[in-house]
């Protein structure tokens, strides 16, 4: 039986399809986000004759499963490595998203060449830049690696081809938005497109055991372009993030079925491209001003690591009855809490004051232990006095004023005594630590007044 087509409109956001064009997606809200496509009908599958059987799907016994973690292999670069769970899986789908010129293809063109490097085929996928212009930044990021293949193409067909005459230890494909497959009409980069094409890389990376890496755009809401699916399709997510304005990157990992998720790696971007940061502590410490009112040091866990950051606060009286909140690095809303439990537990007269908050570095800090950082810096810009330069901070604040127990205790203080403070402002709930620091002064807390007794 012949195929059918029909077209159908599209939301280029969620993926809702309808038979009419309509100028706002009654899904997802979007406005203007219908495109028109062509879908191909495969010809239905005829069911089971009368009397036949079906064949069986294969069982496996659970112990009878091989395990995997044994077998990753390393990518030659440390922090990518931490961030992926410990190496690269064989047969692994991994999406990496971010802005454009944060450093996604300079990255994975420098894990690309670190694993060529080691005398391993690695096929190169571009459909955004020709091979001239990957020669020259790979020249100008010192690169040598001979089993490197580049392949600028974006028909799907023949990247498949390639990597079954190829059979690479590795494939990056930059990027996900500009590969199409002929079966389908759409334009490349649409949902449809978007969704058969990730598939058929899921399904080539099962097969064959070779492990894919697509690079993703980002719309300007933050979230990588295409339908929601994409993300459920692949096996882990990265999200690069950084600033243009500051030389370090981070990349994220917001889902892993291959290890934990939140972990992290941090980057410098540099003339030479991204060089690892191996004491992220120091990368953020390094500028911290002296003796200035309204800043502190507290410790966030990202992953498995523990990363000292500096918390900037700047209190000043407002000219309007109700004062400006602004944060950046941190959350709003976490701020009118701990605002408002400062008017209520501390008597803190913070309503007609503009209160601003920042995260020295670009730092995005989403935990509650930093609560007690942030506060202190608050107080003391409220108050005009610096907090001592070798204390940190540590705990989790309640609407009642009470300092909460935190997790991972034992790192967060061998991170500060690393660092060399002196100090350490621990919740209460976190004694006794096993083992003991050395060279630290560890000052339980119990509450907001008691905090502010002893600065103050």
């Amino acid at each position: 039986m012949a195929k059918k087509t029909k077209t159908v409109y599209t939301c280029q956001s969620c993926g809702w399809q309808s038979g009419k064009w309509m100028g706002r997606c009654p899904e997802c809200g979007a406005w203007e986000s219908l495109v028109e496509e062509v879908v191909v009908q495969a010809a239905p599958r005829r069911g089971i004759p009368s009397g036949g059987k079906a064949a069986r799907a294969r069982l496996l016994r659970y112990d009878e499963i091989d395990s995997q973690a044994d077998i990753r292999s390393p990518s030659g670069c440390p922090e990518f490595d931490r961030v992926l769970g410990g190496g690269v899986v064989p047969g692994s789908l991994v999406l990496i998203g971010g802005e454009p010129g944060v450093g996604k293809s300079t990255l994975l063109l420098q894990v690309a060449a670190t694993v060529a490097a080691a005398g391993r085929t690695v096929l190169y996928v571009s459909g955004e830049e020709s091979e001239r212009q990957l020669k020259l930044r790979g020249q100008r990021l010192g690169l040598a690696a001979p089993e490197l293949y580049i392949m600028p193409e974006t028909q799907l067909e023949q990247i498949e081809a390639e990597v079954q005459h190829l059979r690479p230890a590795l494939v990056v494909a930059d990027s996900i938005q500009t590969i199409y497959t002929a079966e389908l009409d759409s334009a490349p980069g649409g949902i449809s497109q978007i969704r058969e094409c990730a598939t058929r890389f899921l399904y080539l990376a099962k097969s064959s055991g070779i492990p894919v890496f697509l690079i993703g755009h980002i719309t300007k809401e933050g979230a990588i372009a295409g339908p929601k699916a994409l993300e459920h399709i692949v096996d882990t997510v990265l999200y690069f993030e950084g600033e243009r304005h500051h030389n370090h990157r981070i990349v994220r990992a917001v889902k892993n079925r291959f290890g934990a998720t939140s972990e992290v790696a941090i980057y410098e971007m540099t003339d030479r491209g991204m060089r690892e940061v191996a004491n992220p502590s120091a990368l953020f410490l390094a500028e911290r001003p002296a003796g200035v009112a309204g800043t502190a040091v507290i410790c966030s866990m990202e992953g498995t690591r523990p990363i000292l950051v500096e918390v900037q606060s700047l209190v000043s009286q407002s000219n309007f009855s109700a004062g400006r909140r602004m944060t950046q690095g941190f959350d709003r809303n976490r701020i009118s809490l701990l605002l408002a439990m400062l008017e209520r537990v501390a008597g803190l007269d913070l309503l007609g004051a503009d209160v601003y908050v920042n995260m020295a570095g670009g730092m995005q800090v989403d935990e509650p232990a930093a609560d007690l950082g942030v506060v202190a810096a608050i107080v003391s810009s409220w108050h005009n006095r610096p907090l001592p330069a070798e204390a940190v901070f540590i705990g989790e604040v309640g609407l009642a004023g009470e300092v909460r127990a935190v997790p991972h205790s034992a790192l967060r203080v061998r991170e500060a005594a690393t660092m060399g403070f002196g100090r350490c402002f621990l919740p209460a709930g976190n004694l006794p630590l096993q083992p003991a620091p050395k060279d630290l002064d560890i000052v339980p807390v119990k509450g907001i007044n008691q905090l502010l007794d002893q600065l103050f």
